[in-house]
């Protein structure tokens, strides 16, 4: 469905951002991309949603493909009419809107309206709290129910392919199994295709089909969960678990801090 082909992006004219960046999404897969602050995943969802020339950026080579159209420089809004739908990192609901409004935005570019209200029903059953809180100012809401409702505006468009990024961001963890399990439902009962950026790669690896892994703007390890999930130097340094199933976390956190001291 969506094929990135070997993107270099550049920010003011000048930083090298993604340098030769290629991955695939198949229709109705969840795939996720993995990797470190400032690996350039962030940069790569924008540059699949159009949103890169707000921050000043730009796709200097490369192309990106959408059910084999070319969408390499297409304005944003023109690449929602086309089914793409960004959920941006940090949970930009319109806070002076209720929650309710805040679906019926996401609806902006449907035709259809004689089928909103169901659909907005529909999102009330994968998040239910948001059925309770309907008539609330998003504003209002926890970090938690943000996102629930940043997600489920992102479903409202009724996009082909859902790019969410950092979901589990600043969220309690029991609250972020529930969201990455009601995300594996859309994919499964909406057949949407999904491509998640996630740091926790635990809970990204436990509902996804395929993973890419970034460092420094490129691309340096793909394959299937499965596959991955096998790989020890995925299971120590993204995971946390070392050849004999021992956590690594702290001795990472001292390994650093220890290198800070010797600079």
């Amino acid at each position: 469905m969506l094929r990135v082909n070997n993107i270099e992006v550049v920010y003011s004219k000048m930083i090298l951002a993604l340098k030769g960046v290629s991955l695939e999404v198949p229709e109705g897969k969840i795939v996720a991309l993995l990797g470190s602050n400032g690996a350039g995943k962030s940069t790569t969802l924008k540059s699949i949603s159009g949103l890169l020339a707000g921050e000043d950026g730009l796709i200097t080579d490369g192309t990106i493909e959408f059910k084999g159209k070319k969408i390499t420089g297409m304005a944003p809004d023109a690449i929602v009419k086309n089914g793409i739908f960004q959920c941006i990192e940090g949970r930009r609901v319109f806070k002076d809107l209720t929650v309710e409004e805040n679906l019926m935005a996401g609806a902006y570019t449907r035709k259809d309206r004689k089928n909103i209200k169901g659909d907005i029903e529909n999102i009330y059953e994968y998040f239910p709290k948001l059925k309770a809180l309907q008539s609330r100012k998003a504003g209002f809401l926890s970090g938690g129910e943000q996102q629930m409702l940043a997600i489920g505006r992102g479903i409202m468009a009724k996009p082909k392919l859902l790019l969410l990024d950092e979901p589990s961001l600043g969220i309690a963890p029991l609250l972020v199994e529930e969201i990455f399990k009601n995300i594996k439902k859309i994919n499964q009962e909406e057949g949407m295709s999904i491509l998640v950026v996630e740091q926790n790669a635990a809970v990204a690896l436990s509902i996804a089909d395929y993973g890419y892994i970034m460092e420094g703007g490129r691309v340096v390890m793909e394959g299937a969960v499965e596959n991955l999930l096998a790989n020890e130097e995925i299971r120590e340094h993204y995971l946390g678990i070392g050849k004999e199933g021992e956590n690594n976390f702290k001795e990472d956190k001292m390994y650093k801090r220890r290198q800070k001291m010797v600079w």
